[in-house]
């Protein structure tokens, strides 16, 4: 009997004892996950994706048209100024060349010194056509010669001055570096720049990017045959959400990521901001200049951009899911205050991807809820489970930078 007595005494006993343990358990409330508040440094980036351009690019075609004969680059050739690039078939200006080549030699060799011969016999010609005409006036009996004799001699003297004055003008004009030589020679000179057109070179130094032209190809002036990137400044341009437009600036700096070299990031620094928004996209555009410009960077390679719009050296943070009711710089928590929730309306600076800071309404080592948007009353008990506060890592500093939410295009 008394085994008996003393079983039920310690079965009620326990059955107390849980009871009052699940009674304090509930009055205790629900287990919820928290953050703590801390202060620690923090540095807000915004991250956006965007292109590597050259800053200049010249297009390069054919001035005449004609037959492509051979073609000397290709994409990703490194060129310099007066390469040459492509050559077109030119056998028609090559004898058209070698004909005004002949018509000098010729002019040399033949014309003028025939010119001079016909100016030394106009003027034999012309001697004794004078002396004929002399000795006719002077005849001593003018009746022994009729009048139409003494015309013709006359008339032969004019026409042999005529023709001496007309084999002078001859040589001079074929003279060295008189008119017809002239001529010669700029014919010569428009051929040949025709000629030197059939090979098509570069004026400036770069890297071909494109190339639309095959030996074979008729080609005709304003196709473009090849496309350069000149030497020189090397741009990123990104579109960022307009939304983060207030925090741009020029001169800021950014880290920079090639896709496809993720282990080697290279520093930028904004040079312009758009003075307009495209409508469509909802987006504005930046430029990041690069200097200097890391070897493996190409045209057109997309990049990553984090660029550093604010730092503070220590600033008080709460993990961004801790917020609820955000509006501009405004936000709502659910704070523990004396092992209750209490909602608590808090000032913000700047703000990241994972953490925003805090300028008012929370201090140093105040505890959280995880869950912002929790539907308990305010004065509701709480029990607590802490969580590390999730920061997001990047390149520059993995424990302290947070990045801004951006819209990705």
């Amino acid at each position: 009997m008394r085994a008996a007595r003393y079983k039920s005494v310690v079965i009620i006993i326990l059955l107390m004892l849980t009871a009052g343990f699940a009674v304090f358990h509930w009055w205790q409330g629900p287990l919820l996950s928290s953050y703590t508040v801390a202060s620690m440094p923090l540095v807000q980036t915004v991250v956006a994706t965007g292109r590597v351009v050259t800053v200049s690019r010249t297009q390069i075609g054919s001035e005449i048209t004609g037959v492509v004969l051979e073609r000397l680059v290709q994409e990703g050739d490194r060129v310099s100024r007066g390469d040459l690039l492509l050559v077109l078939k030119s056998d028609e200006l090559t004898a058209q060349v070698r004909q005004a080549e002949a018509a000098l030699t010729e002019l040399a060799t033949s014309r003028r010194p025939q010119a001079e011969v016909d100016l030394a016999n106009a003027k034999v010609q012309f001697e004794q056509a004078r002396r004929e005409a002399e000795r006719r006036r002077n005849l001593t009996e003018p009746e022994m010669l009729s009048a139409e004799a003494r015309e013709q001699a006359e008339k032969a003297e004019k026409v042999a001055r005529n023709n001496v004055k007309s084999a002078r003008l001859r040589v001079a004009a074929l003279a060295p570096g008189k008119v017809e030589e002239v001529l010669l020679r700029e014919r010569l000179a428009a051929l040949q720049a025709q000629l030197a057109k059939t090979k098509v070179r570069t004026e400036v130094a770069g890297t071909v990017l494109t190339r639309n032209v095959e030996p074979g190809d008729l080609v005709q002036p304003g196709r473009t045959l090849l496309t350069i990137a000149l030497d020189g400044s090397t741009e990123i341009r990104v579109p960022f959400d307009e939304r983060n437009l207030p925090r741009l600036a020029l001169q800021q700096n950014a880290a920079v990521i090639a896709d496809a070299y993720p282990d080697k990031p290279f520093p930028a620094r904004i040079n312009f901001i758009a003075p307009s928004i495209d409508p469509q996209r909802g987006t504005v555009e930046v430029r990041l200049a690069v200097n200097p410009v890391p070897e493996f960077l190409r045209q057109d390679m997309t990049v990553s951009v984090n660029i550093e719009t604010g730092k503070r050296e220590q600033a008080l943070v709460i993990p961004n899911d801790a917020l609820s009711r955000v509006q501009g710089n405004k936000a709502v928590v659910l704070l523990l205050r004396d092992g209750k929730i209490q909602r608590q309306q808090v000032n913000l600076g700047l703000r990241g991807l994972a953490m925003s800071e805090v300028m008012s309404g929370l201090s140093a080592g105040d505890h959280v809820l995880t869950d912002a948007e929790s539907s308990l009353a305010d004065g509701t008990r709480v029990r607590l489970k802490l969580q590390k506060t999730p920061f997001t890592h990047n390149t520059n500093d993995a424990n302290s930078k947070n990045e801004l939410p951006v819209k990705f295009d």
